[in-house]
């Protein structure tokens, strides 16, 4: 109560001055002075960071500065300095947590925080409070925000096991977050086509998991192969960097290792690890396969495919051997295990799996998925982390601490919830990025239709979670699926500006979102990707018309 009062009075004070204040995500209150004003940021500005802690920030602030204005503030007062830009800590201990104030008045612009994060984003507002245009003098508002997120969890995913990216374009894809007020990013790491991460227990994951013989051309079920070696992976050491830059930008990374399907990278590096050892990889029909088809192979298409992880001792050794490695490099709490499509057939016709079914008394093979997930998440939990998983988890029974992704739709979140779990929405149908943004979209895509004003409408907690259950909605994440994505600059295409739109769907109050209001201000946002010089879509700056109504002939 005492927050919603906050923001009503800040918002009677303010109103006016949104109109001149374009900030993405929209800030909970804005107030600008009655006699207007601003200040001036050049090379002659002071910036002090007030602990160590906030140290991350200056130097965001002044990479951000010497990249696109050609210029940084020193932590050392020149002479004849006109402005000084603070950071600290609040000294509030009432706030809300990644919350921050910004006052910009004569000759200072101050930022607070409630804790490090807070003051990171704060430089975030200050960043679009600039002018987009390259100045040696650049002029900002006089202006008062205090500003906090709705949601503890704002995330994107990145899958780099259908397409690999260099660290070089991981880095900018975290800035993209952070320039978002986004804090966490979902690695998703392996799968079918590719095992991502080395692990040195088992260096043949990367050596024969981490590449394919050639991949699809065109739409599955494709037109032909390129019959191109493909592949890649990042090593411990570029792991533990990204994890470290990610820290840097108050971003968490959650590693995602998918268990028990999506295998295939795996058990072609490990044929042990499925139910039929010596069956040959088999491949979608109307699908063109490159090089050796004998043994085990990572797939070459996409898909959905029926050797999975033979639920057996091995395996499970195997993957906790996998996880131990895994935790070691990422301090997050929350680890990824996947769970999503996998297929019953060949645990159906395994003799091991049926005889398992019966001696763990499980119902049926859902049941075996149940155990095997729980198995996993007892281990993990053992080790102070939570398991995540995609909404198949709840199938068979819900692992007991498991906290649940919600992408078919938002039954499962909803459901999860009502059980007492907690939840991220990420429901296909507004936040899956990889779907067109126009009807008639030039560039190839997985399909679907999303456009920016529908991730713009989504709203992650469901009119079917009552207030109880609204506190196990953690937030919501877009998901970035890459099989018809090959470079960075298509990853950048698919998800601006529909990325920037759900950044305000994620941090401000509900009530402050409106697509009227948002508009312009995404068009300014427009202005400064291409200062940024990344690809987007302008499909919002050229609306489709709705399709005719069909008229019935009766």
């Amino acid at each position: 109560m005492k927050q919603v009062f906050y923001v009503i009075f800040f918002l009677s004070l303010g109103l006016t001055g949104y109109s001149q204040v374009n900030i993405i995500p929209k800030p909970a209150a804005v107030s600008m002075p009655a006699v207007k004003g601003e200040l001036t940021i050049d090379a002659s500005t002071h910036l002090v960071a007030a602990t160590p802690a906030l140290q991350p920030a200056a130097d965001f602030l002044n990479a951000y500065l010497m990249e696109y204005y050609g210029f940084f503030l020193r932590g050392i007062k020149p002479k004849g300095s006109a402005t000084t830009v603070r950071l600290a800590i609040s000294t509030a201990t009432n706030g809300p947590k990644e919350g921050y104030s910004l006052e910009a008045a004569k000759g200072s612009v101050t930022i607070k925080g409630q804790d490090a994060a807070g003051v990171f984003y704060g430089v975030q507002s200050l960043i679009q409070l600039l002018p987009v245009q390259k100045a040696a003098r650049l002029a900002v508002p006089f202006v008062t925000i205090s500003d906090y997120p709705r949601f503890a969890y704002r995330g994107m995913h990145l899958d780099v096991a259908r397409h690999f990216f260099p660290v070089s374009f991981i880095r900018e894809y975290i800035d993209y977050l952070a320039l978002h007020k986004m804090n966490y990013f979902h690695w998703h790491l392996t799968d079918d086509q590719g095992w991502r991460i080395e692990i040195k227990k088992y260096p043949k994951l990367t050596q024969i998991g981490g590449f394919r013989n050639g991949t699809i051309i065109g739409h599955f079920p494709g037109t032909g192969n390129d019959n191109q070696h493909y592949g890649g992976f990042y090593t411990q050491e570029q792991v533990k960097e990204i994890v470290r830059y990610a820290a840097g930008r108050s971003i968490t990374v959650v590693p995602e290792i998918e268990m028990p399907g999506h295998a295939s990278a795996a058990i072609a590096a490990y044929p042990e690890l499925s139910c039929f050892p010596n069956e040959p990889t088999t491949y979608p029909r109307r699908t063109t396969v490159a090089g050796d088809t004998t043994g085990k192979q990572v797939q070459q298409t996409w898909g959905v495919f029926n050797d999975v992880f033979a639920p057996t001792e091995t395996t499970f050794t195997f993957l906790e051997n996998v996880l131990d490695e895994v935790m070691a490099l990422f301090p997050s709490k929350l680890i990824h295990i996947g769970g999503d499509e996998c297929p019953k057939e060949n645990w159906k016709r395994s003799a091991f799996c049926q005889q398992l079914i019966k001696d763990k008394g499980l119902k049926d093979e859902h049941g075996l998925q149940s155990y095997f997930i729980q198995r996993i998440e007892k281990y993990i939990n053992g080790k102070g982390r939570s398991i995540i998983g995609w909404d198949e988890i709840l199938e068979g029974g819900l692992a007991p601490n498991a906290l649940v992704m919600s992408w078919r739709g938002e039954q499962g979140g909803i459901d999860a919830a009502k059980q007492s779990h907690y939840v991220v929405m990420t429901p296909g149908s507004h936040v899956y990025l990889d779907h067109s943004q126009t009807r008639r979209d030039d560039s190839l895509t997985i399909g679907g239709y999303t456009t920016v004003q529908k991730t713009y409408s989504y709203e992650p907690i469901p009119k079917e979670i009552n207030q109880a259950e609204e506190k196990f909605i953690l937030g919501a994440q877009g998901n970035v699926w890459t099989e018809y994505m090959a470079y960075p600059s298509k990853v950048e295409y698919q998800i601006f500006p529909r990325m920037t739109a759900l950044s305000e769907v994620l941090w401000s109050s509900r009530a402050l979102r409106n697509w009227t209001d948002f508009e312009p201000r995404l068009k300014i946002q427009l202005d400064r990707y291409d200062r940024w010089g990344v690809s987007y879509s302008k499909a919002v700056l050229q609306p489709e018309p709705e399709p005719p109504v069909k008229r019935s002939s009766n």
